[in-house]
């Protein structure tokens, strides 16, 4: 059944315990339209459905959720990768309504958790890590669950930015979405909003001290998957317009819709993602 804002910090609590690998599928949770530039805290007050946990690592923070579509075999399995500055004061569960929602559009979804800067073994290169192993371990959870299907790779915000490096590299994807993801770093750690300052706490100085590091972590720098789509709202307060742009990838520009859209399933950016993703599998 739908979980509650009251329940969801019981329920990820006992996420944190191994489970075996039963079928959860998505329930029929009713997402309504709203108009854009949601909230973060109307985003993390959504209902949603479980998803079954799996270990990726050994670290607590190496797991990810798998959702799968009720009586389907799914269109294609998107690895989603959570955004929150790159800190570990914002962990997966926000995005949980949003997979849910994916799921009941007949995708499995395969989200993961990973170390985050204040974490032991968090920001770079450790999260970026994290991700690459999340991403091999979906070879495992395809033989026992999935079967061969189409994989998307897509990334919200700073999950985006680790979307977007990790897809340059996995040739055999579909495709790469970046949800408002942060495509340069450099750039955007010049910046002054709290966000665009935690990019210094996740690489371990500015710029002028890790000259090296940010240009091995930034996107901007590296060739994109052949099929990298950002989307982004014209509304976004969190990350600027410019970093939708990046030398290889798609654009598409929602108008009105704020940073959070992309994670709340009743808004017209959310509508608009499910349409790319449409348009990937039929490329």
């Amino acid at each position: 059944m739908p979980v509650s804002k009251f329940y969801k910090q019981l329920l990820l609590s006992s996420l944190l315990c191994l489970t075996p690998l039963s079928m959860l599928s998505a329930a029929d949770v009713e997402y309504p339209q709203v108009a854009a530039e949601v909230s973060f805290d109307s985003v993390t007050a959504l209902d949603f459905t479980p998803g079954s946990r799996i270990d990726y690592g050994s670290d607590p923070l190496q797991y990810g959720l798998l959702w799968l579509p009720e009586q389907q075999t799914p269109l294609a399995t998107i690895v989603f990768i959570h955004g929150g500055c790159w800190l570990n004061a914002y962990d997966i569960s926000h995005t949980f309504a949003a997979s849910t929602a994916l799921a009941q559009k007949g995708y499995a979804v395969w989200s993961l958790e990973y170390r985050r800067t204040g974490d032991e073994g968090g920001g770079w290169p450790g999260s970026f890590e994290d991700i690459q192993a999340g991403i091999a371990h979906l070879t495992e959870i395809e033989q026992q669950r999935l079967g061969q299907i189409p994989v998307i790779l897509a990334g919200h915000s700073a999950g985006g930015h680790l979307a977007l490096l990790a897809g340059a590299a996995e040739t055999e994807i579909q495709g790469v979405v970046g949800l408002a993801a942060i495509s340069d770093i450099i750039s955007y750690s010049s910046g002054g909003n709290s966000c665009e300052t935690a990019a210094a706490q996740f690489m371990g100085g500015d710029y002028v001290g890790q000259t090296e590091a940010y240009e091995a972590a930034n996107p901007a720098q590296i060739l994109p998957h052949y099929d990298t789509v950002l989307l982004h709202g014209s509304a976004d307060q969190i990350v600027p317009l410019q970093q939708a742009f990046v030398f290889g990838a798609d654009t598409l520009i929602v108008q009105k819709a704020g940073h959070f859209d992309w994670v709340h399933p009743g808004t017209e950016a959310f509508s608009t993602l499910l349409a790319v993703l449409q348009d990937l599998l039929h490329r």
